[in-house]
């Protein structure tokens, strides 16, 4: 297993985003960006919020604590203006599922061997 020392950013490999900022980043995973430039509609996959590389990626990339990243999707659920992003069990699940869903954003602790998707830079 790698490490999660170097986690990424990834996405379906017909999204056309090489790069985000941290901001804009935050922005797609808290669910407010429901759709890519090119107007594909976004599909957030993530692990549970009690995952190691989720608390780690949701610290480190995105600069925020898991909790406040929950409170900003609980928000949209139970205010009715949004959704929540899918749950997966496993890494591994969480690349595959990216990697078949058109307009699919998750993470990864390393870039994935052996699925085409698109890593994007966080700056």
């Amino acid at each position: 297993m790698a490490s999660v020392d170097a986690q990424v950013l990834i996405a379906h490999a017909a999204v056309e985003v090489d790069h985000l900022t941290q901001n804009e980043a935050r922005r797609y995973l808290m669910m407010h960006v429901p759709r890519w430039p090119d107007g594909r509609a976004v599909h957030v996959f993530v692990l549970p919020d009690e995952h190691v590389l989720h608390r780690r990626f949701v610290t480190e990339v995105l600069g925020l604590y898991p909790y406040q990243l929950r409170r900003v999707w609980d928000r949209l659920l139970f205010s009715g203006t949004g959704q929540l992003p899918i749950t997966v069990t496993s890494p591994h699940e969480l690349v595959r599922r990216v990697t078949s869903t058109p307009g699919a954003l998750g993470y990864a602790d390393a870039p994935p061997v052996g699925f085409d998707v698109r890593l994007i830079e966080v700056r």
